[in-house]
Parts: structure tokens; sequence; C-alpha cells
């Protein structure tokens, strides 16, 4: 049986993928922020958006504490400009 991670999205039947999505949609109601908090706490950046994140980009937090407001395209990820700095 096919497992239902991200990875095999293409490999879906049309009702396995909207099951997928459904399941995902859910989980991500009911984030608690825990996973992004880990990911910063190894050391890693995370991507976010909130209500006042601008249409078409995304917020990019690193584990020191600042941020960028960025867009990604087909050539990969852009840099416009830097975001006031958060306490880690």
């Amino acid at each position: 049986m096919l497992s239902m991670n991200i990875e095999n999205v293409d490999q879906m039947t049309p009702k396995q993928e909207e099951r997928f999505w459904e399941k995902f949609a859910a989980e991500l109601a009911n984030d608690d922020g825990s996973a992004a908090r880990e990911h910063l706490q190894a050391g890693f950046p995370i991507y976010i958006q909130t209500d006042e994140t601008p249409k078409n980009t995304i917020e990019k937090r690193f584990p020191d504490g600042r941020r960028q407001l960025v867009k990604w395209d087909l050539d990969g990820e852009h840099v416009l400009y830097d975001l006031p700095t958060t306490a880690p």
C-alpha cells in the first residue's frame, strides 16, 4: 500500500490525494507550533505566513532572531528585505 506522505502525492489516486490534503489541512489547523520551535532549536530557519505577511511573500525566521521577507519563483528564493530582529 502507498504511504500517505507528501513525497508520494504524484503517485496517489485522486481519492488518496484528496484524503491526504484533507488530513494535511486538518493537521495545519491544529498546529501548536512545536515542530517549528524544534526546527529553530536545531539551528534551522522556518518559513511562515501570518495575516500581516504581504501577499505573495513569506517570512523567513532564523534561530538567532533575524527575519527576512522572501519570495519564491522558478529560480528559487529571493530576499526582498530584512525585517526587524526578534528575540530568539
